[in-house]
């Protein structure tokens, strides 16, 4: 029992049991904000690796309509609607679409 007391009340083992404790729970770095900030990271990494993929696709998209005059045409009819001359549009809306 005195073997264990005496173990115990080791200053060495009490300053490395204040020090891991502090640094676990205590500092202004502790183990669990590390943690958070490393999901933190692992998700704005995944958010810029859509976004540069966004880009990528976007830049592709943005030469084919300035070379090919077929795609232009595609484009103006999809987002703004046009049409020819003596031809009839019909807009067709999903319902499913517009009740999320």
């Amino acid at each position: 029992m005195k073997k264990i007391a005496k173990i115990l009340t080791n200053k060495y083992l009490l300053a490395s049991v204040f020090f891991v404790v502090w640094m676990l729970f205590f500092d202004q770095r502790d183990y669990f904000q590390q943690r958070d900030r490393q999901d933190e990271l692992k998700k704005l990494e995944a958010k810029k690796q859509y976004y540069v993929q966004e880009i990528e696709k976007t830049k592709k998209e943005l030469q084919d309509l300035q070379n090919n005059p077929a795609a232009l045409e595609k484009f103006a009819r999809e987002h703004y609607l046009m049409k020819k001359d003596g031809e009839d549009l019909y807009i067709i809306e999903d319902s499913s679409a517009l009740k999320k």
